[in-house]
This record gives structure tokens, sequence and C-alpha cells, in this order.
């Protein structure tokens, strides 16, 4: 009768450990797939699908006209960007190519996909615009319907500037309740978490929205103790910068039932080093290394 207790426990811990180990990973194309495609752009986002990413991971910035449009920073980057007339924009000037005083009509003549990215040499060049949120959103959700694919989860991180506000940006409140209006009009709340290094726009978000998954960003060292107090509430995603990231942050943010996923990592083994940690997913720019794990 021991014996057979004995037998049944040790099966019974193998199990759980195999469900353990089967739980699902997040694997989140940073800005699409930009280590191979534009960033954020449509063709980027349907790419990092066909590569098996689980999150598209995306950045959001407001128009003057109030249309959220997929950026990395509320103006042009001189590292991707061409203007209407195809001549360069300088690292010196490129804040002066605001996209929250610029209507999307005008917006949208801007190439960022054509030009050479210094960190990303081997992107796929093609003539490129920054989509609005909503077409992205329609274009991936027909894409995984046609090719029968799970549908994603949508990462989408409010792009904001210190001392920015109402001049790269809405104020917090403004900003997310436009984001919002898109994903309720999509009705895609259940698969939508909003990121931010900005506290304050998760805090409004957390008070106006509280079903809606939230990621704290990090990119400081200071104890994680004294980010979720500063934040006032428990996030869903706790993101820091990989660099950060050990196997007591890994279970400090477990203890609390809080998800940790950190960001940028993009190498196998940088990979398997995390997954080691028991990290609950990845931010990458090359989604397609997940295909080399053995």
């Amino acid at each position: 009768m021991h014996k057979k207790l004995l037998l049944l426990s040790t099966l019974i811990l193998i199990f759980l450990n195999v469900s353990a180990q089967k739980k699902k990973f997040d694997v989140q194309g940073k800005a699409g797939a930009r280590g191979i495609m534009p960033e954020n752009t449509i063709e980027g986002m349907l790419k990092a699908l066909d590569l098996g990413v689980t999150t598209l991971e995306m950045d959001a910035v407001i128009s003057k006209d109030k249309q959220v449009v997929l950026s990395q920073e509320p103006y042009f980057n001189n590292e991707i960007s061409l203007q209407p007339n195809g001549k360069a924009i300088t690292l010196k000037d490129q804040k002066n190519f605001n996209i929250y005083k610029m209507d999307y009509d005008e917006i949208k003549k801007f190439d960022v996909g054509s030009k050479v990215h210094s960190r990303f040499p081997g992107q796929m060049k093609f003539k490129a615009y920054k989509p609005l949120l909503s077409e992205t959103i329609d274009a991936v959700e027909a894409y995984v319907k046609a090719h029968k694919m799970a549908k994603p989860v949508y990462s989408i991180e409010t792009k904001t500037i210190k001392k920015g506000d109402n001049e790269f940006h809405p104020e917090p409140a403004e900003f997310v309740d436009l984001i919002m209006s898109v994903i309720n009009e999509k009705k895609l709340a259940k698969r939508v978490i909003i990121e931010s290094f900005d506290m304050r726009t998760l805090q409004y978000l957390h008070e106006k929205y509280p079903k809606i998954q939230t990621s704290l960003l990090i990119d400081e060292k200071e104890p994680f103790e004294d980010y979720i107090e500063k934040l006032g509430f428990k996030p869903t995603i706790y993101s820091p910068y990989s660099v950060l990231v050990g196997k007591g942050l890994v279970d400090r943010c477990h203890e609390m039932g809080i998800k940790i996923i950190p960001w940028t990592v993009n190498t196998v083994k940088d990979v398997k080093y995390f997954m080691s940690l028991g990290v609950d997913g990845i931010i990458t720019d090359f989604p397609n290394i997940m295909g080399q794990l053995k």
C-alpha cells in the first residue's frame, strides 16, 4: 500500500511539473518584428504573426486630429524616416517633425520603410507609412481569420516623453481614452494590454478601465517593491529591461501574482537563460529566434 501511495505521489508531481512547463510562454514581437521588418507597420505585424508571436507589441502616439497612430516616437525619428519629398530627416531636426502637430493625412505621406536602419541592417526595405491603430487591428484580424491562426493579444504602449504633455501628446487621460475608444469600437478589450513607462497612463487606465490588462515598463534599477508602491496597484505584467532581471526578481513578481516579461531579448542564448529563470514571456525584435530553440 505504501509503495502504491509513493508511486501515485510521484506521478502527481511529474504531472504538475509537466503542466507547469507547458504554461503558455508569451512571445511578443517588438513593434511587430522590427529586426526583420520596418517597425510599427502593418506588414511587420503580419510577418510577426507568420513567425508565431502570441502578442503583437506596438507603440501608439496621437495626431493633431486625434487619431491613434503607430509610432515608436511622437515625432519622425531620423533613423527610419524620409520626408514626403524623399529628403532625409536629421537628428537635430527630428523633433520638429512633431506628429501631434500634424493631421493624419500629412503623417501618412512620410516613408518609414525605405531607409536602411543602422541598428537593424538586415531589415527588409520597402516604402511604408505609419498606420492607424484601427486599420492595423482590421488588417491583423482579417489575416488571422483568412489563415486560420490563433487570435493575438495586442500590447499597446502609450508613447509619452518627459514634459511632453500638450506639446508632443495629450495628457494621460485623453491619451488613454483615445486608445480605448478604438479598442472598444473593435470589441477587443479582452485581448489588449496597455503598457507604459509613464505610470500616470496606467493609473488612469486602472481607475477608469479596471478590467484592462496593464504592463509597467521599467528601464532603471530601483527596488521592485518601490515601483509597485509608486504605481499604487498590482499590474498584470512587470516588464523590465532584460539586464535588470534575475531569479530573485522573477520570484518576487510571481509571489505577488504578477507576470514578468523582459525586453528586449534578441538571442537564442538569452531566450534560454530567461526561460530558465521562469519568466512568463519575452519581448523581442527577432521573433524568428524562437524557431531556433532546441
